[in-house]
C-alpha cells in the first residue's frame, strides 16, 4: 500500500503530520528495503518555523541530520523505524544513499525535460523526488554517483558544469512527506510503485539527464546574454 507516503498539501496539524512520516519512515524500510533515520524537525515558536537544531542560518532547515554519525542511526527494520519517529514524530525522513539506491540530483527544469524524454524512449525509471530548491533526484543502482561523472565526460560534458550532482556512499536524501522550513515540502515526481523495486543502471539515465542538464545551462547563459 503506496498511500501513505503521498504528499499532501493543505496545512496538517502536528499529530497529523507526525503520523505521516512515521508511516512514510516505516513504509520506506518495509516496502522499499530503503535504510531510513530521522532527521532534525521544524519548531513554530512566534509564528515563525525554525529547525530543532537551533541555527539560525541553518541551510536545510528540518530537513538535515541530528548528529555527526547519523549514518549509523540508519534502520531498514519498520518496527525500529516506527520507535523511533515514536519518539519524535516530527522527524525529517531521511535516506542514506549508497546502501540500496543512489541518486543523480539535477535542476528541476532539467529533470522534467529528461522525465517526459525518458518515458517516450520508455527508458525503465525508479523514483524520483522534487525537491523545494528546485531540484530533481532519480533513484539508481548502487554505484551511479561514482559512474556518472566519468560518464558525463564521455558525452563531452562536465557534470558540476552542467549541474548534475551525484548522491552516493556519504550522502543522504529527504524522503517525502519531509518539510524544509519556509520553502515546502519534499514530493514525488514519479511515485515508487511494484515496477520500479528493481533500479535503473546508470548508463540507462544518464544520457537524458546530461543532455536535459547541458540544454538548460545553455539556455540559461542564453538568456543573460
Amino acid at each position: 500500500m503506496e498511500e501513505p507516503i503521498g504528499v499532501t498539501e493543505a496545512a496538517q496539524i502536528p499529530q497529523q503530520r507526525g503520523e505521516q512520516l512515521l508511516e512514510a519512515a516505516a513504509w520506506y524500510a518495509q516496502q522499499r528495503h530503503w535504510e531510513v533515520f530521522p532527521g532534525t524537525w521544524i519548531v513554530t515558536a512566534g509564528g515563525t518555523e525554525r529547525c530543532s537544531c537551533g541555527d539560525a542560518g541553518c541551510a536545510a532547515p528540518g530537513a538535515h541530520p541530528t548528529r555527526p554519525d547519523w549514518a549509523g542511526q540508519a534502520t531498514g527494520s519498520g518496527a525500529a523505524a516506527r520507535r523511533m519517529w515514536s519518539r519524535q514524530p516530527g522527524a525529517s525522513v531521511l535516506l542514506p544513499a549508497g546502501r540500496t539506491f543512489d541518486a543523480l540530483d539535477v535542476p528541476e527544469s532539467a529533470g522534467f525535460l529528461a522525465l517526459a524524454r525518458m518515458e517516450r524512449m520508455g527508458i525503465t525509471l525508479g523514483p524520483v523526488t522534487r525537491t523545494p530548491d528546485r531540484r530533481m533526484l532519480f533513484f539508481a543502482l548502487p554505484g551511479a554517483a561514482a559512474e556518472a561523472p566519468g560518464l558525463v565526460r564521455q558525452l563531452g560534458w562536465d557534470a558540476a558544469t552542467i549541474g548534475l550532482i551525484g548522491r552516493g556512499e556519504g550522502h543522504y536524501v529527504a524522503g517525502p512527506p519531509t518539510r524544509v522550513a519556509g520553502r515546502g515540502a519534499v514530493q514525488w515526481a514519479r511515485r515508487p510503485s511494484r515496477a520500479d523495486l528493481w533500479l535503473p543502471d546508470t548508463d540507462k539515465l544518464i544520457s537524458p539527464l546530461a543532455y536535459a542538464c547541458a540544454r538548460e545551462t545553455a539556455d540559461a547563459r542564453a538568456r543573460l546574454s
